[in-house]
């Protein structure tokens, strides 16, 4: 199952090299700081199959101290593991989705064939991958509010609920993952005929790591989650040209918490608003451990501007 909608990539910093290397000789406070530095470089693993305003590819694994978040990249990210997006240099949790940065206003896609229509709801079989399960429903209405079975041209409006869960063990450590997360979405302005995409959505989810590292046995808990509030994406006349977001609002926040045998826990949260005035700037405030940062967008596809 793929996510209905809604990336500049979150920039990277110095210490992949440190995350990377042999740590014989960096002491354990050393190493826990570097892990919480990675702390927002990717989204909670199976955050790509929920429908949020993080990057569609931006889960990379569990997050674990001395690591951070494992293998893979962030759509259009950098490569390995422990790039975070350091403070106000660029978006968590791999990157901003697409449409929020100009991408337009889709794509809008979920597989039909595998779900089951009752009562107005399409129920779609359940998938599992690395012992993950995701499941979902749907509903699809005209503009008059009509119920439908499968999308078509006079398609206005999709409801969608997505939940993840699960228990992933990760071969490289044997750590394990457990997984709870779920998305909620309303698109509206789907119809061929349509000016505007009207987007409203919230996003929630846990990630508990537990396991052993080259600092000892942890746990690492990340919470993630998202509030779209009535984003508003024009259409252009010939349905070709991309467009950014002209109002509405963005609030996505992260949080984690490492406990590592014999030290104290160590927690991390970091928050961003984004809001769109109808400008070609949306404004973005970001706040990280209990520090403030005002910034800039420009749009589209503009690069992050914090003073």
């Amino acid at each position: 199952m793929r996510r209905i909608v809604l990336a500049s990539a979150a920039m990277g910093t110095a210490i992949l090299i440190a995350a990377c290397s042999d740590s014989t000789n960096t002491s354990p406070s050393s190493q826990l700081a570097i892990t919480m530095a990675s702390t927002y470089s990717a989204a909670p693993a199976g955050f790509s199959s929920l429908t949020s305003s993080y990057a569609a590819s931006g889960d990379e694994g569990p997050f674990m101290p001395g690591f951070g978040p494992m293998g893979g990249h962030g759509h259009g990210g950098f490569e390995g593991p422990g790039r975070g997006p350091g403070f106000g240099l660029g978006f968590m949790g791999g990157g901003l989705f697409g449409p929020f940065l100009g991408d337009g206003v889709g794509p809008f896609f979920h597989g039909d064939s595998a779900c089951a229509y009752a009562s107005g709801t399409l129920t779609c079989n359940s998938t599992t991958r690395d012992g993950l399960t995701v499941k979902g429903t749907f509903q699809y209405t005209t503009a008059a509010g009509t119920a439908q079975q499968k999308r078509d041209s006079t398609t206005d409006k999709v409801v969608s609920s997505i939940t993840v869960s699960g228990t992933e063990t990760h071969h490289r450590d044997s750590s394990t993952s457990v997984v709870n997360e779920t998305s909620s979405q309303t698109i509206t302005g789907l119809a061929y005929n349509s000016t505007k995409r009207t987007i409203s959505g919230t996003t929630a989810g846990t990630e508990t790591t537990t396991g052993t590292s080259r600092q000892g046995a942890f746990t690492a808990k990340r919470t993630a989650g998202d509030t779209v509030s009535g984003i508003v994406i024009p259409v252009s006349a010939d349905h070709t040209q991309p467009s950014y977001p002209t109002a509405g609002s963005v609030i996505r926040s992260m949080s984690a918490t490492v406990t590592i045998t014999g030290q104290a826990a160590t927690t991390s949260t970091r928050r961003e608003v984004i809001t769109y005035d109808g400008s070609a700037t949306a404004k973005v405030v970001i706040t990280q451990d209990g520090t403030t940062q005002n910034c800039t967008l420009p749009l589209p596809h503009g690069h992050l501007t914090c003073s």
